[in-house]
This record gives structure tokens, sequence and C-alpha cells, in this order.
């Protein structure tokens, strides 16, 4: 079982509890798609869950997924579970999947000029994919099904 842990915003040290059952099933599923999709991108490295990343001089995150470059360790698609307490879009990241168990769908996000801007909300039978990770897919049921993976 996970850990309470620490992320930081602008300098501010920001406590999260520790997550509950199905939040981990939905990582340990996330994280095995998303490794078998990475595996041969060499450009592109898979982080533990919740590693801290900074992305600024006095932000660090702690996303349930982080994938960076290999080259420079920069943060460029972060996914975060949604936990039914703590629901704030992370928006310094290129690329942002919101994971939300509440409703077992998935939002896609990527930056724009503006910020971030919600490219889809995924559900059912539909499939995450991702134009940078050509060997990912991920059917948005499979993510939520209630047993535990294989």
């Amino acid at each position: 079982m996970s850990q309470p842990y620490e992320e930081i915003f602008d300098g501010a040290l920001t406590p999260r509890k520790t997550p509950g059952a199905r939040h981990e099933l939905i990582c340990l599923r996330l994280h095995a798609v998303v490794k078998a999709g990475v595996a041969d991108v060499l450009s592109t490295r898979l982080l533990a869950p919740r590693t801290q990343v900074r992305v600024a001089a006095a932000t660090t995150l702690c996303p349930d997924l982080a994938l960076v470059t290999a080259a420079t360790n920069k943060l460029w698609l972060a996914a975060e579970i949604v936990s039914p307490d703590d629901h704030r879009p992370d928006t310094v990241v290129n690329r942002l999947w919101m994971i939300d168990p509440r409703y077992d769908n998935v939002e896609v996000y990527h930056a724009s000029a503006y910020g971030l801007m919600l490219k889809g909300i995924l559900a059912g039978r539909e499939v995450l994919t991702e134009n940078l990770l050509p060997e990912f897919a991920l059917t948005i049921s499979e993510l939520f099904a209630a047993q535990n993976p294989a």
C-alpha cells in the first residue's frame, strides 16, 4: 500500500493523503499498459507512481503517472487519478490525463497558448491513445474493470 506524500506548488507544501484501493488498482493498470506502450520508445521514460517531478523552480509534482523525455527528464505527460477530496487539474504540463473513477472516464488535455485545452472525454469502449506513443492503446472500460489485472 502506498503512503501519504507531499507536493510543492509555488513554494507551498501541500500534503496528500494515502490513495485508496481503487485508485491504486487503476494506477497499476494504467502503468502496465503505458509501460508496454513505451517499451520501444527510446526518447521516453515512464516513472514510478508518484515520483517527484520538478516542473518549475518552486513546483514539484508527484503524478500518478509521469512520462519524461529520456534526454532531459522533462515531464511531457502526466496522468492524475482524481480523488474525491482533491480535484485540482495540473496546468504545468504539455499533456494531462485526468482519470476519474467517480464517473469511469478519462479527460484528455493538451497544452495550448491559453493553458490546457480539453481534447476529449473518453468512457466505456472508447480507446485512449497518444500520438507520441504509437504502441499505446487502452480501452477505458478495461482501466476501470472491477477485478485485478492478470
